[in-house]
């Protein structure tokens, strides 16, 4: 008999209340990644995973969407076990504090946990439900069974099964230091695939990652998105980073940008930099001052196109005199520029086409006098 038990639905489509910030598609090239990290198996019984969970030393990070399997897949894999059929390996991340983040098998780690502890799912309005395997086979001798309910051997027998769990530990000192995004970026196959800002949120914790929400909550910065709430990925998050990571270093960029991304949320973790600081002070500025100037900025052609945006704001933050009257002739003069069209429509993300459109900013933006 084959087993269908981890065709999880995905998650379901973007519904009407959602935002998600359209943008003119870029192209970056794909980073080569020398994983400097340590790989090593273990194979943990059931009984010691939920005892993990319940000390916090199995953690379930803030970036995982929440438990979604229904009773009867969540039974089936129960089955499994109790059948001695193989269950597919979890990825673990070992993090600073010696936890381990699951990256991969929230839905497996869980419903083993629900099941020894006799109740599906979380509490709702103060009740739960009793976890009896539902959606076997009629002729299962499990059908109907709570853990409690099964003979002490099968107890045993959940207990002691094992799950193979892969534990993935960074290396320092670490010859790339974004090696953890491309493993959380190639191991996460949860039903929807995490986007690269969700994965950076995750990897690079600290407060970067609170104080770039707070600025994304700026009712001006969704007006420039076209979006009423915060974008369903973080795609206003991960555009706002790109502006603060270029501001005050774009002369340094290196392709590519997602790369150059990275590194910013890493050297930037604490937010308390010299350059973080001013950024907190002008970004509300700037941004309200693009919004009381200009009806749908940054969209030569209906969505927003990157490139315009990030050069015209990052040259606005560096040149704060440059917010003036004469800023909205100077903006349409610029974007109408044949050599600004040719630097923000193709390869935006190469070095010499980035300097080259900054350049361009700051001398057409310029106050004359």
């Amino acid at each position: 008999m084959e087993e269908q038990i981890y065709n999880v639905a995905p998650d379901d489509e973007q519904t009407s209340n959602e935002s998600i910030v359209q943008t003119e598609e870029e192209i970056d090239d794909a980073p080569f990644v020398e994983f400097d990290i340590s790989v090593s198996p273990a194979d943990p019984t059931l009984e010691l995973l939920v005892n993990q969970i319940n000390r916090n030393d199995i953690i379930i990070p803030f970036y995982q969407r929440n438990y979604v399997w229904k009773i009867e897949q969540a039974s089936k894999l129960i089955e499994s076990f109790l059948m001695g059929l193989p269950v597919p390996q979890i990825f673990l991340y070992v993090n600073d504090d010696d936890q381990l983040e699951v990256i991969d098998g929230q839905q497996r780690i869980m419903s083993v946990k629900y099941f020894i502890d006799g109740y599906f799912g979380d509490e709702i309005k103060g009740k739960r439900q009793i976890f009896k395997l539902k959606g076997l086979s009629e002729v299962s001798q499990y059908n109907g069974l709570t853990f409690a309910d099964l003979s002490p051997k099968d107890q045993r027998k959940i207990r002691n099964s094992t799950l193979r769990a892969i534990h993935i530990k960074q290396l320092k000192p670490s010859k790339r230091n974004d090696s953890v995004f491309h493993i959380f970026e190639r191991l996460n196959t949860g039903g929807t695939q995490l986007k690269p800002q969700e994965i950076r949120n995750a990897v690079y914790r600290g407060p970067i990652v609170e104080e770039l929400k707070e600025l994304c909550n700026d009712p001006n910065w969704r007006k420039i998105l076209n979006i009423k709430t915060g974008d369903k990925h973080q795609k206003d998050m991960e555009i706002l980073l790109r502006v603060f990571s270029l501001f005050q270093s774009w002369r340094e960029y290196e392709k590519p940008m997602i790369r150059f991304l990275n590194n910013t949320m890493q050297e930037e973790r604490t937010f308390n930099s010299h350059k973080a600081t001013v950024f907190k002070e002008r970004f509300p500025q700037a941004i309200k001052f693009i919004i009381e100037k200009l009806e749908r900025p940054f969209r030569p052609r209906n969505v927003v196109n990157l490139a315009v945006l990030d050069s015209i704001l990052v040259t606005l933050l560096e040149n704060p005199q440059f917010m003036n009257d004469k800023f909205e002739e100077k903006y349409f003069s610029l974007v109408g520029d044949q050599r600004f069209i040719n630097n923000s429509s193709i390869s935006t993300a190469d070095v010499s086409v980035l300097h080259e459109r900054f350049h361009l900013a700051k001398e057409l933006l310029q106050d004359d006098e």
